[in-house]
């Protein structure tokens, strides 16, 4: 069994015991976090399509972790103008483990 579910403005595919990385949660490390706005569940081939979300279905999930991604370089140049900007951003994120999918 899989779902579509929208967390913090993008849709991720969970699945029960799965860890996904997400944008920073406010929650504590430990907290148990329920996400109601599903989209789509499928369960052995029963296929339930939300408008716009799923009656019911909720996704179940603790936050094992926060941490920060790898570092991505932003790198400018116009080139024959002596125009070069480098820049670095590493991205908040948090670890969560999806316990069910109700």
């Amino acid at each position: 069994m899989y779902a579509i579910v929208d967390i913090a403005g993008q849709q991720f595919k969970v699945e029960a015991g799965k860890k996904i990385y997400v944008n920073r949660l406010p929650e504590e490390v430990g907290a148990s976090v329920n996400f109601d706005k599903v989209l789509l569940t499928d369960n052995d081939g029963q296929v339930k399509v939300g408008a716009p979300y799923v009656g019911g279905a909720a996704v179940k999930a603790t936050v094992l972790e926060h941490l920060k991604g790898k570092k991505v370089i932003v790198f400018k140049k116009k080139r024959r103008k002596g125009y070069t900007r480098k820049n670095g951003h590493r991205q908040y994120l948090t670890c969560i483990q999806i316990e069910e999918i109700a």
